[in-house]
């Protein structure tokens, strides 16, 4: 009895799969393209059917899916994390934000904290989050610039990126080492207007992969990767040797298309760091249309809320590891449905510190620790370097400049890096300032370089460094503040036509000479003109000094601590406050 029953269950298997099977025999009267993938799933789902008829229960068929069967993405979300601009602050420190029309400070970032964090939020989503730095790791603090930044490669992996680009200050121990340093990284690196000028067979090469493509959640989605196209002028020329910028433009559209249309992609996010005004101005270029995001970097702006152009949204997630951004991408079927983006404080108060990173910074920082903790001087308010025109940390620096050599002006550049300074020591009220902070300032310890220029020279230089932070066309823009001084007043209309801004100069006290011949101080920018000092060019008897800034900074601070440094209005906008905290004008954004 039991043979018969295995003997006819056997019988209907076989008849059902000549069934099925015999119409793909008459190919005359079969579509390929519009019948054959039917026929096969119908086809697959009765073989097993029958099966299940002779050796288990008939639901097994619906567990069974056919590998070539394509598969609609369930509805998720796709989690990015992301840092920019940390210059290599391992520490936790102070923080400046400005809230009700004033200056807050409170504690924040320290790359341990930051990877608790990380590892917060990856766990709420652990299949489907991505780890990114926007650039500017590598540079801004001593252990960074002693080591030329191999001592941050075991803290940079263990924080456990997935991506990475290069930012404008990536170049600063020059070409050779910025590869080196970012090549012993874990992360994967895009840059697609990064190139080789060599004479080997690099010339002409993209420097990294332009684009980076992750299969996440059931769908492609795509990165490309822009640093600044200015760098080499922004930077000592010297420092950009061997490669070659170009602005975003020359290539992005080929690249959309390419990731839109051959490979897929269902999401593209434009990687940049090119500073907000730029990020935007390019949101509003035809040239990204089927971009989604531009996630970007370098201005240090804290975005709190996209910035929505006429082709993608903009988010930028300040600097120093202080802020953590979280971006989720949430899917529908597949598509994207919506976004949520969040700016994080790293706070310490809500997150311990990781302990093994704790130990790598340790190791890190502990051949330096003994000089670097040394107090050099002290101040009675905060040293601060968020201000677009003129900073309290600037005037320190060229105020020692000034007394140092006693020139008529004396110059930094509008450097944005370096977390401020208001902690205070509980004994004397008075903030101390110690070596570690100065190289944080001044991360490279350039010689001081002198020379002669006429009012003329000032005048039109001025302009030309009034254009580089307020350029109508976001592409002029340098990322970069307005250039400081001490020794001269000076004040402008940000809104007026390059050329036209200047309505006033002041040296030592009177309106400027054009004709007259003023001496100045600067540092030495490697790779510059013999004549060219601070982007002024044709300097008359130019010479250098052979003394460090950082000697000079620490002879003043010996001398004059306690120190006060404040806005003095050296530099004044007759259309913005003396406290303008953001080159970018004309939309709903506010610095806090």
């Amino acid at each position: 009895m039991i043979a018969f029953c295995i003997s006819n269950l056997l019988f209907l298997y076989f008849y059902l799969i000549y069934k099925n099977l015999k119409p793909l025999f008459n190919m005359k009267n079969c579509s390929t393209t519009n019948h054959a993938p039917p026929r096969r799933n119908f086809l697959k789902k009765s073989i097993f059917s029958s099966l299940g008829l002779a050796f288990g229960p008939a639901s097994m068929a619906s567990d069974i899916k056919d590998s070539n069967e394509e598969k609609s993405p369930k509805d998720s979300t796709i989690t990015l994390l992301i840092t920019s601009d940390i210059h290599a602050q391992i520490h936790t420190h102070d923080e400046f934000f400005w809230e009700n029309g004033q200056a807050i400070y409170r504690k924040r970032g320290g790359l341990a904290v930051l990877k608790t964090m990380i590892e917060h939020y990856k766990k709420q989503n652990p299949a489907n989050t991505i780890v990114y730095d926007g650039g500017d790791f590598f540079h801004g603090h001593a252990v960074s610039t002693f080591t030329e930044g191999e001592a941050l490669i075991p803290i940079f992996n263990h924080l456990g990126y997935d991506l990475m680009l290069p930012g404008n200050w990536e170049v600063v121990y020059k070409k050779k080492k910025m590869l080196y340093d970012m090549g012993h990284t874990n992360a994967a690196k895009i840059c697609a207007n990064m190139w080789h000028k060599t004479n080997d067979a690099f010339d002409g090469e993209l420097v990294f992969q332009p684009y980076w493509i992750k299969y996440v959640a059931g769908i492609k989605i795509g990165f490309i990767g822009y640093t600044d196209h200015l760098t080499p002028k922004r930077q000592s020329p010297a420092f950009s040797a061997g490669l070659v910028f170009e602005h975003p433009e020359k290539n992005v559209a080929k690249y959309i298309k390419l990731l839109r249309e051959s490979e897929g992609c269902e999401i593209i996010l434009l990687m940049t760091h090119i500073g907000l005004a730029q990020q935007v101005g390019l949101a509003n270029n035809p040239a990204i249309e089927g971009a989604d995001f531009i996630v970007g970097a370098d201005t240090h702006e804290r975005l709190r809320k996209p910035i929505k152009g006429q082709y993608a949204s903009v988010i930028e997630c300040g600097a120093f590891g202080s802020f953590l951004g979280k971006l989720d991408l949430n899917l529908e079927n597949g598509k994207l449905k919506s976004f949520n983006y969040a700016l994080l404080d790293v706070d310490t108060k809500k997150f311990k510190a990781d302990k093994q990173m704790l130990n790598l910074i340790e190791s890190a920082y502990a051949p330096f620790k003994t000089k670097m903790e040394e107090v050099i001087g002290t101040s009675k308010t905060p040293l601060v370097r968020y201000f677009v025109m003129e900073t309290p940390m600037d005037n320190l620096i060229t105020d020692a400049i000034m007394w140092k050599f006693k020139p008529d002006i004396a110059l930094s550049n509008g450097f944005r890096f370096c977390q401020p300074l208001s902690s205070t020591d509980p004994k004397t009220g008075l903030i101390p300032i110690t070596r570690e902070f100065l190289w944080n300032m001044l991360p490279l310890d350039s010689e001081a370089k002198s020379g002669k220029i006429t009012g003329k020279q000032v005048w039109e230089w001025l302009e030309k460094e009034l254009q580089n932070a307020f350029a109508k066309d976001p592409s002029k823009r340098f990322g970069g503040w307005f250039v400081r001084f001490s020794g001269m007043e000076v004040n402008f209309n940000i809104e007026k036509e390059f050329g036209k801004r200047l309505n006033w100069v002041k040296i030592s006290g009177k309106p400027i000479d054009l004709q007259h011949e003023y001496s100045i101080i600067a540092c030495e920018r490697e790779g510059d003109p013999d004549d060219t000092l601070c982007r002024i060019d044709k300097v008359k008897e130019p010479k250098n000094l052979k003394v460090l800034l950082h000697d000079v900074v620490e002879e003043y601070l010996k001398v004059h601590s306690p120190i006060s440094p404040k806005l003095e209005k050296r530099a004044t906008a007759s259309d913005a406050p003396d406290t303008l905290l953001t080159q970018l004008r004309g939309y709903d954004y506010e610095f806090m």
